[in-house]
């Protein structure tokens, strides 16, 4: 594997971004939003499309659509009691069409499956620092989203603001995805965040080792589809998501623990 700096920062990005995206996965995979991880990446694409549209970065874009829709997701959430993954696959499928509309071709294609890209500096530092947000508040929050997932009514008279809790949760979601579309696109960004949390609940006996072994699988999936992607000459987005399912699918030769 090269070594040159450039590709060095951009291997600590995706492993930031492999870390987050293996402690948010746990607590989306617990909230049963298995199929809503794939709707919310979809997202993205309006912002692209826009961003496409005005010459900007569509990365940003597909960041302010992505939290504009959690927001979203989060206010209907609260007004109608009706379920996230309903709410979720309505907003984000409609989202999906619209983005198709407002891209087209390569860019399209670029948008859904990711693309290889090179790293400004200032992109690198807002990548690290927006994983390390993440990683921070998954970490330091875990024990209240899991009393505010059994029981909402204990969490709320133990002092927990649950509706707070849960907008945070969607907004670290969404950055997760934004974070992850560079090289994974649209289209593969949630199976990165769902894949490795389900092959760690399979495994760990306890939140603490499903945490840290659905990171430990979306690292070493984040790394060596992209070796192989070097080494093959291929997409890594398709060759990282396709790795994580040969992992989850080892997995399934082992007893899950009682």
């Amino acid at each position: 594997m090269s070594t040159t700096p450039a590709e060095i920062a951009s291997l600590a990005l995706s492993v930031g971004v492999a870390t987050a995206a293996g402690l948010v996965g746990c607590f989306a995979v617990m909230r049963r939003m298995t199929l809503a991880a794939d709707a919310i990446s979809h997202v993205a694409l309006p912002g692209i499309g826009v961003a496409l549209l005005l010459r900007i970065n569509p990365l940003a874009g597909a960041l302010a659509t992505l939290l504009l829709g959690a927001l979203l997701v989060w206010a209907l959430e609260t007004q109608t009691r009706i379920a996230t993954e309903t709410i979720v696959g309505v907003v984000f499928s409609v989202a999906l069409a619209v983005g198709s509309l407002m891209a087209s071709g390569e860019e399209l294609i670029d948008a859904l499956f990711g693309g290889p890209t090179s790293l400004s500096a200032p992109e690198l530092v807002a990548g690290l620092l927006g994983a390390a947000a993440v990683i921070v508040f998954i970490l330091k929050a875990k024990h209240r989203l899991v009393v505010s997932l059994i029981s909402p009514e204990v969490a709320a008279t133990s002092g927990i603001a649950v509706a707070r809790l849960d907008l945070f949760f969607l907004l670290a979601f969404a950055l997760t995805v934004a974070l992850g579309l560079r090289y994974l696109g649209a289209l593969l960004m949630g199976s990165l965040i769902i894949i490795p949390a389900a092959t760690a609940r399979r495994l760990a006996k306890s939140l603490g080792a499903m945490l840290w072994l659905s990171v430990v699988v979306a690292i070493a999936s984040t790394v060596g589809g992209i070796y192989a992607g070097q080494v093959l000459g291929r997409a890594t987005g398709p060759l990282i998501v396709a790795l994580a399912g040969v992992i989850f699918f080892v997995s399934l030769l082992r007893p899950s623990p009682r």
